[in-house]
């Protein structure tokens, strides 16, 4: 009798023994469930898009090679276009050496030619005012501030890849003249000094030059110091000389005095025509009647 309540006790401890150990166990299963949940990291989510409102603006060309660089006359910097939400961004390069451009990897540039972006030829103007051909590119953007890929390939034939980012956008503000600058004088003919600067510094224009003030529009005649010069264009619009033998002389509208105005005059003098890009300043100070 006594050996089987001694079985029964040992029985009950052993089946009380189990239940706690079985509790115990389903206890650190849980906690080790809650810790695994808790640690675990949440998925990164990727930033939108960055597009500037519809404009023109000036923005940084950041690369990873220094030999994949903006003009160092563009210090850097290429003009961005954004048209009913879409980005074109265009560069000037140092040269001509760089030939093709693609979005996305050199791997991936191999088998889509049909997708390869297309130089454009380019003249950029140096602080000595010297100029020079160099190819540039339109690059279709998704997003302002943004690394992506851009593969090159260059004279030897051979894909490099590349991040590069556009940054740092800023409006492009035309310039508005001050009361003093925008006043034109009254109608007649005047003389009036003007200032050329820009490109190679070999060229000139006579000075004082005549200014021409009709309906309170100001019109100048620009004589060149060689009559190579087969065209200008002003404000977008193009002007052919006025003359058919000397140097080329050209009438031009004038927006304001004293202030620069951008021209672009053609060239016939080397091997291909060439436009350079010049400024004229006309001075309100010199101005007889």
């Amino acid at each position: 009798m006594k050996k089987k309540q001694i079985t029964a006790l040992l029985l009950s401890a052993l089946l009380i023994f189990g239940c706690s150990a079985c509790a115990g166990n389903t206890n650190e299963s849980s906690a080790s469930s809650e810790t695994s949940v808790s640690s675990a990291e949440p998925t990164p989510t990727e930033e939108p898009d960055v597009v500037p409102e519809d404009g023109m603006y000036t923005a940084e060309f950041k690369t990873d090679s220094s030999m994949f660089q903006a003009n160092e006359a563009c210090e850097g910097m290429g003009t961005l276009t954004v048209e009913n939400g879409e980005m074109t961004f265009h560069v000037s390069l140092r040269s001509k050496k760089i030939l093709n451009l693609y979005l996305g990897t050199a791997e991936d540039a191999k088998q889509n030619e049909s997708e390869w972006l297309q130089p454009t030829t380019d003249t950029v103007t140096y602080k000595d005012g010297t100029s020079e051909e160099v190819y540039g590119f339109d690059i279709p953007l998704k997003s302002v501030d943004k690394d992506f890929d851009l593969a090159l390939i260059g004279t030897k034939g051979t894909w490099y890849d590349h991040k590069v980012s556009v940054r740092d956008p800023q409006p492009i503000v035309e310039d508005t003249a001050s009361d003093a600058e925008t006043e034109v004088p009254e109608d007649g003919t005047y003389t009036c000094n003007v200032t050329l600067e820009g490109g190679s510094g070999r060229a000139t224009i006579e000075s004082p030059t005549e200014l021409t003030v009709a309906d309170g529009k100001m019109t100048a005649e620009i004589t060149w110091s060689s009559p190579n010069y087969d065209y200008m264009i002003v404000d977008g619009e193009k002007y052919l000389p006025v003359n058919t033998e000397g140097n080329s002389v050209f009438e031009i509208p004038v927006a304001a005095l004293d202030t620069a105005l951008a021209v672009t005059a053609d060239t016939t003098a080397m091997s291909t025509p060439h436009e350079i890009e010049y400024t004229l300043t006309f001075d309100s100070a010199s101005l007889t009647a």
